[in-house]
C-alpha cells in the first residue's frame, strides 16, 4: 500500500484531495488587481495628473484658482495623493486638506468642474470607466475639506 502513494497518478489524487475543500470555500482566489493597479501604478497616476492639470489651467470655470500656484509641488502632492487613496505604495507629504483650502474660497461648483477635469483626463489614457468611478468615489468625501462658499 506504502508503494501506490508514491506513484504520480496517486500523488496528484491525494493532493487534489487535500486542495479541495480550500477551493470549495474560495481561500485560495486569485487577488483582484488594486485601484492603484487599475489606475497604471505611479506612471499612470502621473501621466492622469500631468493632464488634469493641463486641462484645469485651460478651464475658465478654476484656471484663476491656480495663478498663485506651484504647480510642479502641486502636481507631486497630487500624484502622492491619488497613489495613497488607490491604495499604492506612496505616502502623502501635503498639509491637512482642510487647512490648505480653509481660506481660498472654493465653490462646489469649482470642485466639481476639477472632477470633470479629471474624468476628461482619465478618459485620455482610456482608464476603464468602473476604475475611474472608483477614484472618484474615494476622492470624494474630500469634497468637505475642500469646498468653503466665500463669504
Amino acid at each position: 500500500m506504502m508503494l501506490n502513494l508514491l506513484r504520480p497518478n496517486t500523488w496528484r489524487t491525494g493532493l487534489f484531495c487535500l486542495m479541495l475543500p480550500l477551493l470549495a470555500t474560495g481561500s485560495v482566489q486569485a487577488q483582484s488587481p488594486t485601484l492603484f493597479q487599475q489606475l497604471g501604478q505611479e506612471q499612470g497616476i502621473s501621466l492622469v495628473v500631468d493632464e488634469l492639470l493641463r486641462l484645469a489651467l485651460q478651464d475658465q470655470r478654476i484656471s484663476a484658482t491656480f495663478k498663485d500656484s506651484n504647480m510642479r509641488r502641486l502636481a507631486k502632492l497630487l500624484k502622492e495623493q491619488i497613489c495613497v487613496v488607490s491604495d499604492g505604495p506612496c505616502n502623502y507629504t501635503g498639509d491637512d486638506m482642510k487647512v490648505v483650502h480653509e481660506s481660498m474660497g472654493i465653490s462646489s461648483a469649482q470642485f466639481n468642474a476639477l472632477a470633470e477635469d479629471l474624468q476628461i483626463a482619465m478618459d485620455k489614457f482610456n482608464v476603464p470607466s468602473t476604475t475611474q468611478n472608483r477614484l472618484i468615489a474615494r476622492l470624494a468625501p474630500m469634497k468637505r475639506d475642500i469646498v468653503r462658499a466665500k463669504k
